[in-house]
């Protein structure tokens, strides 16, 4: 077993003792990866290939919304309105479910979203707070506990049994909403497209319709090795 960053290491799959990768998770719904999957147009993402056998593949037809790419990193510009969406589906998250981002937020916009009319995301309002919304509820905030949110780092949010957790560079805040309904999922970096773009970059996300501790630690592990 390869030891990580900060003594994290990955849980060994029941492959043998192979290293967890999360094609290893029966409930992946969305694995857009690091690096793989990328089709440019010129030095900018025209699309982003699911890794998961979903084939929940992001892209962006029009160039002028297409967030710039290098080395593994997509730069989400807001002036630019960049973001992605599926072309071939869409997730819904009715119960427990986790999402793990590398990103690195230089402001404010949405990481993850529904593109239709009832707007749900996960998005920075602010640069101290994550903003929550499922099935066209109310705006649920998770505050960080001290600092702020606009730093290279990677997040894991979770929701079991209707209570969200958001672990940050590994660390759980202290705020566990509880939040009902069903998130779905098929957009990256806005929100009812062109809303709230995303300002800053991302190299991967995850995305799977279950939770558990050992799928956190998994995806921190993972998410840390791609730390610089």
């Amino acid at each position: 077993m390869l030891a990580l960053k900060l003594g994290m290491s990955l849980v060994s799959s029941n492959k043998g003792g192979a290293e967890w990768t999360p094609t290893d998770e029966s409930s992946l719904e969305a694995w857009w990866q690091k690096g793989v999957g990328i089709t440019l147009n010129g030095s900018d993402v025209s699309a982003w290939t699911d890794s998961s056998s979903n084939n929940i593949d992001m892209a962006q037809t029009t160039a002028g919304n297409q967030p710039a790419y290098s080395d593994g990193v997509l730069t989400f510009d807001p002036a630019a309105s960049s973001y992605l969406q599926s072309a071939s589906g869409q997730i819904s998250l009715s119960g427990d479910f986790t999402i793990g981002a590398k990103i690195k937020p230089a402001g404010l916009g949405v990481v993850v979203a529904d593109l239709t009319a009832s707007g749900e995301f996960v998005r920075f309002n602010t640069t101290s707070n994550l903003r929550v919304k499922i099935d066209g509820g109310a705006n649920t905030d998770i505050p960080k506990d001290s600092g702020t949110y606009d730093e290279e780092a990677y997040m894991v949010l979770t929701r079991v049994s209707g209570t969200l957790t958001l672990h940050w560079k590994g660390v759980a805040q202290s705020t566990t909403p509880s939040v009902a309904g069903t998130a779905d999922v098929d957009g990256i970096g806005a929100r009812k497209p062109s809303s709230n773009p995303f300002d800053g970059e991302m190299s991967e996300i995850q995305v799977y319709s279950s939770s558990s501790a050992a799928l956190t630690a998994n995806i921190n592990a993972r998410l840390l090795s791609l730390m610089p």
